[in-house]
């Protein structure tokens, strides 16, 4: 088992199941590399697309680090006052709309692989 999935391991259930899917379908069907991060399962192709992290009441957190440059066409990503990350909270495995999933990953990493990622940083001294 890789360090991701003994991370994934420690949950409970559901969030482990939810995670777990998520995971093999990332890593399986998109590519994707894993990487615990933060103390998070994260998943890179030139860089870091987005991560997994369990959250209150038995949800998941699907976060993608470039959200705020997706165009989230289905409205499914909140921002919850972030300026940069934006995130879909799932429940269950039933609860997972896997159409709007991949269409927003396939986005994602298309995103990493034609943009560069240009942190908005402010200047020094000011």
């Amino acid at each position: 088992m890789t360090a991701v999935e003994n991370l994934m391991y420690e949950v409970d259930a559901p969030q482990r199941e939810i995670m777990l899917f998520l995971h093999k379908m990332f890593t399986t069907d998109y590519l994707l590399t894993e990487k615990v991060t933060f103390n998070n399962p994260c998943y890179y192709k030139r860089s870091w697309i987005c991560y997994l992290r369990p959250i209150k009441g038995g949800k998941v957190e699907l976060a993608f680090l470039r959200g705020n440059e997706l165009s989230n066409a289905h409205g499914v990503l909140m921002d919850n006052g972030r300026k940069q990350l934006r995130s879909i909270e799932i429940a269950s495995l039933k609860e997972i709309n896997l159409e709007i999933i991949k269409e927003t990953l396939s986005e994602a990493i298309y995103l990493d692989e034609t943009t560069p990622y240009a942190p908005k940083r402010k200047p020094k001294g000011k």
